[in-house]
């Protein structure tokens, strides 16, 4: 687990990391870039964020057993079925490092985000 280090980028908060976990949240920063290329990538809440148009998309952060995945209690509820086998609370996803990280739901869920986004703003107008 990283230190108590305040991050301004995504950059220094991988590299706070364990090589074998560096290569997971890269990993991840990469799938979330190609699932939503028009992301700006940020740090809020000293996590990393992907942001879309002004609004937080989904946050991912590493802790000393998972990767956490943070899409907002809507995402995990839309994808209950898929999320069955992890460990998921209101808002966040619990990833074990022991087991292979669901890359594809990842991209999955970040697109739905990005459609709730953009839905959410149609209805603020």
């Amino acid at each position: 687990m990283a230190s108590k280090a305040k991050f301004t980028t995504m950059d220094a908060y991988i590299a706070s990391f364990p090589k074998g976990v560096q290569g997971i949240l890269e990993e991840i920063r990469q799938t979330i870039r190609l699932a939503v290329p028009g992301a700006t990538e940020a740090i809020s809440y000293q996590i990393p964020t992907f942001k879309l148009n002004g609004s937080n998309l989904v946050h991912f952060a590493a802790w000393k057993d998972h990767i956490g995945f943070y899409a907002t209690p809507s995402g995990n509820v839309a994808f209950k079925k898929e999320l069955a086998r992890y460990k998921v609370a209101k808002g966040s996803i619990q990833f074990p490092l022991d087991e292979p990280i669901p890359y594809d739901l990842v991209a999955k869920i970040a697109k739905f985000r990005v459609q709730e986004t953009q839905a959410n703003k149609k209805t603020k107008r």
